[in-house]
């Protein structure tokens, strides 16, 4: 499976997590996006953008794209290699815990 359900300490619905093969981190897609409901081929609508900051001296790293029909659509303004691409989404570990 691409997406995995995070639920609340109550055992409620969250968000819908996947891992994301160009910053590598995980983003969490909660109310405010729309989503097909399929968890091979996940679509999340709008885009995703987010930003960490890493290292000593701090440096912000920019992560910002689609997610549709199972496949993650980087943008011009990502700040990693993947920048521009299109590529599947890798699967994520059921036992993956939020």
């Amino acid at each position: 499976m691409k997406v995995k359900e995070i639920k609340d300490s109550n055992g409620a619905h969250h968000s819908w997590a996947i891992k994301c093969p160009g910053c590598g981190y995980y983003h969490l897609f909660d109310s405010r996006w729309s989503f097909n409901g399929n968890l091979e081929m996940p679509t999340f609508s709008p885009s995703m953008k987010s930003w960490i900051e890493v290292g000593d001296p701090k440096r912000q790293i920019v992560c910002h794209s689609f997610v549709a029909n199972g496949k993650i659509q980087f943008l011009s303004d990502c700040a990693h290699e993947l920048r521009g691409q299109t590529i599947d989404l890798p699967e994520i570990s059921e036992d993956w815990n939020s």
